[in-house]
């Protein structure tokens, strides 16, 4: 069951990002890597991930600043993340800005790590 609450912070958050988020999302949207269908500030439980990808269970998180501020509330959201079945890649802003190409290494990496063998339900190429 949706949670309104959350739906309607998703909302506002994907009206709001940050010029990271956009940068990025440029990146993974529209099935540019590996196939793979990535969604921006994804409404999971009462959290909103900042890039989510539901077929492989990873989530992308872009961490400015203010993230240091907020371990803890950042530890219990990966705590139940992983709960239900997500790994979370973190990124500081300025490496997707100026390691880009890494960032998307290493996410490809994971997406390909994580694909499933056994259901036969593969991604498109």
């Amino acid at each position: 069951m949706r949670n309104p609450l959350t739906q309607q912070r998703a909302q506002v958050l994907r009206s709001a990002s940050t010029d990271t988020e956009r940068f990025l999302w440029h990146r993974l949207r529209r099935r540019q890597l590996l196939g793979y269908r990535f969604r921006r500030q994804v409404p999971i439980g009462e959290y909103v991930a900042d890039f989510a990808c539901i077929d492989a269970k990873l989530v992308v998180e872009v961490d400015g600043s203010q993230h240091q501020e907020h371990r803890t509330y950042e530890l219990k959201r990966n705590e139940y993340l992983a709960e239900c079945g997500f790994q979370v890649l973190r990124f500081w802003d300025n490496e997707v800005l100026t390691q880009t190409d890494a960032v998307l290494e290493t996410i490809s990496r994971l997406l390909t790590s994580r694909r499933p063998q056994a259901s036969g339900l593969l991604p498109p190429p």
